[in-house]
């Protein structure tokens, strides 16, 4: 199992970002995907998930400016980051839900909101 999580960098308040996850190493199409968030000094937190026939469901501290999708064919999950704040600031990680392996994680990106 393999998740290489991309996309992220440095934006100001209310700024976008397009993050973007690619799977390997599993049949990704059944499995509902979920994008987490780990702030500095929290835990990891679910953002956004995506079942395999694209029903979603955020986070309400999300709901509105972020936007989840996949492409089942090129085992990808894409998150779309509006109107960001910096509470967003985090490292974003993707996985699946159940997860495929229990303890493995990619290495995340990192989103800082700033001015």
């Amino acid at each position: 199992v393999q998740f290489v999580e991309s996309g992220g960098g440095l934006v100001q308040p209310g700024g976008s970002l397009t993050l973007s996850c690619r799977a390997s190493g599993f049949i990704f199409r059944p499995y509902t995907m979920v994008w987490y968030r780990r702030a500095p000094g929290g835990q990891r937190d679910m953002v956004a998930g995506i079942t395999s026939d694209g029903h979603t469901n955020y986070a309400d501290s999300v709901k509105g400016r972020f936007t989840i999708s996949r492409d089942n064919a090129w085992n990808t999950v894409g998150l779309q980051m509006n109107s960001l704040k910096s509470e967003d600031t985090a490292v974003y990680y993707c996985n699946t839900e159940p997860r495929v392996h229990p303890d493995y994680w990619g290495l995340g990106t990192q989103v800082t909101v700033s001015s």
